[in-house]
């Protein structure tokens, strides 16, 4: 059987969303899934047809997953990191991009025939409440569960992929699922009317920068962080003393609306303080609680996301 490039690459979007949901990063996410389709072009002529094209796939890129995360630690996101700080700069350690939790685009996921009900799944299982509790399974306990509850496959499917006996992956997604508990309180990616007022009320307030406004749209024990940096605050008075004291140069920002991690985001550009325009600061993602905001994470990687996702580095004037 003759290799056919555009039947392996139909499956690109939902193979980098599942490398991703592994691995924690949208660059080693890209990386697994080429190497998937090296191993998949080489294989070709073994494949015997007696699974799907799909099945098979998926069996090749959970294990070049499993293959890379021997060697390295789970990756984390701010909020987890020790008790909320105080709003002063003499607190921003920074971590190498590696040690974080990164952000993905939901259009780097979604394969095309996906039909609504599955968009909305898999928006979901890219959450970054979600993303963080799977970084804290066992490599396998995290595949099973995101090849089970996530993809679809049944335990004999896994448990196939995985080269492990049924009753194995059964005990791992116990206790999977039992780590995971509530990652995503229940919170839907599917936004109500009031909520995506709130966006764009978010996003009005931060242009006026006017926080008083924009605090008032948070949660009282909303919280903000901003990857690389372990620094994270909570409360809208740490808030609002950040944002008008170290965070002042975003003044004048101007901001992008996207969709990332399941949930609402921004890319962000602040005003160049040379003049002319603005320059990549950030990709904003926020988390929703109900009618309020509960998170704001700004990853400030712009120098590598941007270019990935497709942002310019800079807007005119």
């Amino acid at each position: 059987m003759t290799a056919d490039i555009a039947s392996l690459e139909a499956h690109r979007p939902a193979l980098t969303g599942h490398c991703y949901r592994m691995l924690g990063s949208v660059f080693d996410a890209d990386d697994a899934v080429q190497e998937t389709m090296i191993r998949a072009w080489k294989a070709w002529s073994d494949f015997d047809g007696r699974s799907s094209i799909k099945t098979w796939l998926y069996r090749i890129a959970t294990n070049v997953c499993l293959d890379e995360l021997k060697d390295r630690g789970r990756r984390a996101h701010p909020i987890e990191e020790g008790a909320p700080g105080s709003p002063s700069i003499e607190y921003l350690a920074k971590q190498p991009n590696n040690y974080w939790i990164e952000p993905m685009l939901d259009s780097r996921i979604m394969p095309a025939e996906a039909d609504p009900a599955e968009r909305l799944m898999l928006r979901q299982s890219i959450r970054l409440a979600f993303m963080t509790a799977l970084q804290h399974l066992a490599p396998k306990q995290r595949a099973a569960l995101l090849l089970t509850e996530v993809l679809g496959f049944s335990a004999n499917e896994a448990a196939a992929m995985l080269d492990l006996s049924v009753a194995s992956v059964n005990s791992a997604l116990q206790r999977a699922r039992a780590a995971l508990g509530k990652a995503n309180n229940g919170a839907s990616p599917e936004l109500t009317p009031a909520q995506q007022d709130l966006v764009t009320r978010y996003m009005s307030a931060f242009e006026r920068y006017d926080i008083d406004s924009l605090t008032s749209l948070m949660r009282q024990d909303a919280t903000i962080c901003m990857p690389p940096y372990s620094l994270w605050l909570q409360g809208h008075n740490h808030i609002r003393t950040w944002m008008l004291g170290p965070g002042e140069g975003c003044q004048g920002s101007r901001l992008i609306p996207a969709s990332a991690c399941g949930s609402p985001a921004f890319a962000h550009y602040r005003r160049n303080p040379a003049g002319g325009g603005h320059t990549a600061w950030a990709l904003i993602v926020l988390d929703l609680a109900g009618d309020r905001i509960s998170g704001v994470t700004s990853f400030l990687d712009v120098e590598n996301l941007f270019p990935r996702f497709g942002f310019p580095q800079t807007l005119p004037a």
